[in-house]
């Protein structure tokens, strides 16, 4: 995806809003369609009656009338297109978009005319029923490309996203393999020695943010006030939102660009950063920590890093068991939970080796991603690596 940053008036706000708005509608009675539907009931409309339902409401109420067909339409085939996948098993089951939250419609069979330049950071593209609107030409449009997704974020800002899959970047040849550990209080650490820090938000901000959410907590629905704070709180999380995703580009890129081989753990990110509450009758432990533990991760960016490495170098990243790789020691292989010392310090008990934590397992990743790469001469996954016994092998 190619995004840029539109720039509409304040006419056109409003009819991207409507747009938005219609879209999510449709969606969500299609999602509260085929939630209804049971076997007993016979199968759930697909893509074609939802159509002619469509065209149907449309007659009948003005306000779904006056928006594009176009947007409502395209609507419904995402929601067919993202059934599909879920039946495939290659995603989840669509759910309900939410107001505020996801704001956004996409338009089709785009032709060449659709887009135009103005200067040299200055284009504008033609969107149904807004006319010729403008956004920041940060980067050459892509080529043929045949559709483009309209956004809204929770900072109120537009952008537009034009659908072309963007060449990967080419391997060095160097033959060099990295190991990447991705933590918590240390973002990504490089079997190199490296260790690369996300510029989050700073302690400041994090403190502006908190008096905003509880002064959020404290306005009245629907009042103008909650609006202005809301919009506040929006802007703060856009804004380490941006600065995540520019954290995860320029790595990415960075790895993609300097090594022929990436190893990564195999990370259950969802299971990783599931919620600790329990239930009524039987209340998790460590609760709050075990939050705070799943937002650091969320923070963190692993999904977001994996998958733009997978993006930019395709074929090139490999995936190993995570099993042992911090407790094992990377010059002599010893398996120790007690070597840990720290967050930080890793002290083998058997050879005296002493250094980062994180750098360690980084370089016990890039082993096993070897070692797997040998045996299977070059797959793109590699098999579980030997788990060694859970422990001492230190002579008593």
């Amino acid at each position: 995806m190619s995004r840029y940053r539109l720039r509409p008036t304040s006419e056109q706000q409003r009819v991207l809003a409507s747009h938005c708005a219609h879209a999510r509608f449709v969606w969500n009675l299609a999602v509260e369609q085929h939630s209804w539907w049971t076997p007993r009931r016979g199968s759930a409309p697909g893509y074609v009656a939802q159509a002619r339902q469509l065209t149907g409401a449309r007659a009948e109420f003005s306000w779904l009338r006056a928006g594009s067909q176009m947007v409502q339409q395209q609507a419904l085939r995402d929601f067919a297109q993202a059934m599909a996948n879920y039946f495939a098993g290659t995603h989840g089951r669509p759910t309900w978009r939410k107001a505020g939250r996801h704001e956004g419609f996409r338009i089709v069979a785009v032709k060449p005319e659709c887009v135009r330049r103005l200067g040299r950071h200055t284009a504008e593209v033609r969107i149904p029923k807004a006319g010729w609107v403008r956004f920041r030409l940060s980067r050459p449009v892509p080529d043929g490309v045949k559709s483009y997704r309209v956004t809204e974020d929770r900072a109120g800002r537009w952008h537009l996203a034009f659908a072309a899959v963007p060449d990967p970047i080419p391997a060095p040849g160097n033959g060099a393999t990295v190991g990447v550990d991705r933590g918590v209080a240390v973002a990504a650490a490089l079997s190199t020695g490296e260790l690369l820090t996300m510029a989050g938000l700073r302690p400041s901000e994090g403190r502006r943010l908190r008096r905003l959410q509880r002064r959020l907590a404290r306005c009245r629905r629907g009042s103008r006030r909650r609006h202005r704070v809301k919009a506040a709180v929006g802007r703060m999380h856009a804004r380490e939102a941006d600065r995540r995703k520019d954290w995860v580009e320029k790595t990415s890129t960075d790895l993609a660009r300097r090594f022929d081989t990436i190893a990564l753990e195999a990370l259950s990110i969802r299971a990783m950063t599931a919620s600790a509450r329990g239930t009524a009758a039987q209340p998790g432990r460590g609760v709050k920590a075990k939050a705070r533990l799943n937002q650091g991760i969320l923070t963190a960016g692993w999904g977001a890093l994996a998958r733009r490495l997978e993006h930019k170098a395709p074929g090139r990243v490999v995936t190993i068991d995570p099993a042992y790789t911090s407790q094992r020691c990377s010059a002599c292989g010893t398996v120790d939970r007690e070597a840990r010392e720290s967050q930080a310090v890793f002290r083998c008990r058997a050879c005296g080796h002493t250094g980062n934590a994180d750098v360690n397992a980084a370089r016990n990743i890039r082993t096993a991603a070897g070692r797997a790469v040998a045996a299977r001469e070059g797959p793109r996954v590699a098999g579980p690596v030997h788990r060694e016994p859970q422990r001492d092998r230190l002579s008593v």
